[in-house]
């Protein structure tokens, strides 16, 4: 396949293929190496996964990658404020679709608690992630047309504070207008500090939408993604 026509500033890798099942395969290689190097040099390692379509044949493919997955700690990077039992519900996909085979042995820390807003349920889910060591590991973004990733919207009101380089949450509450969930999120500085940062895409929409956010880099809030297109960063791309 000929390579998408894309400037991708120094630094940032591209990892295009032809097929999603293909990037699929290769990014779960990628991962499992990387957590496998983890669990060599520290006790546990944290993988911080997103939902949506895209990843699911990228879940089943690391869901039987052999490693010390007792020893990993599995969570989202954002997810709606609704039950598991929803539809809407990436918990409930991360479960089913990554947690299984040689995964299942680990540890699945859930952004979605008790209370009825994210706001209320904000202590508990911080309590959840307590144990947490930082930096994260290994964070896998989506990312949407508006340009955000996890659920940095652009038009949600608290923006500013998930994307203040110097806040110290792990995590905010997030209600953008334009979504019909409330959400709760890992913050900018949570993700960004990372390890390892990858960025799974799939279709020429999403390229177009990369393409828009490389023109005016450093106007973060206007589109979210921009905050991660930085040096370190590979973009894992099928049509």
């Amino acid at each position: 396949m000929k390579t998408p026509d894309i400037q991708f500033p120094r630094g940032v890798e591209p990892r295009f293929g032809e097929t999603p099942e293909q990037v699929a395969l290769e990014l779960a290689e990628t991962v499992s190496g990387f957590l496998k190097k983890r669990l060599a040099e520290a006790e546990r390692a944290s993988l911080v996964v997103s939902g949506g379509s895209t990843p699911m044949p990228f879940f089943t493919a690391l869901s039987r990658k052999e490693l010390d997955w007792g020893r990993v700690d599995v969570l989202l990077a954002d997810e709606r404020w609704v039950e598991e039992t929803d539809p809407a519900s990436n918990t409930r996909l991360v479960k089913e679709v990554l947690l299984q085979n040689n995964a299942a042995a680990a540890r699945f820390l859930s952004l979605k608690q008790s209370g009825a807003t994210p706001a209320e349920g904000l202590d508990a889910v911080k309590a959840e992630l307590a144990g947490l060591s930082l930096p994260l590991d290994v964070v896998i973004l989506g990312m949407g047309n508006d340009g955000h990733t996890a659920s940095l919207f652009p038009d949600a009101a608290e923006l500013p504070h998930a994307m203040d380089p110097e806040c110290r949450d792990i995590v905010a509450a997030m209600t953008p207008p334009s979504q019909p969930q409330k959400r709760i999120t890992l913050t900018w500085p949570a993700l960004r500090d990372a390890r390892f940062i990858a960025l799974h895409l799939k279709g020429t929409d999403k390229l177009d939408t990369l393409k828009k956010a490389l023109d005016t880099p450093d106007d973060v809030m206007a589109m979210p993604i921009r905050g991660f297109l930085k040096p370190g960063l590979q973009v894992f791309w099928s049509p």
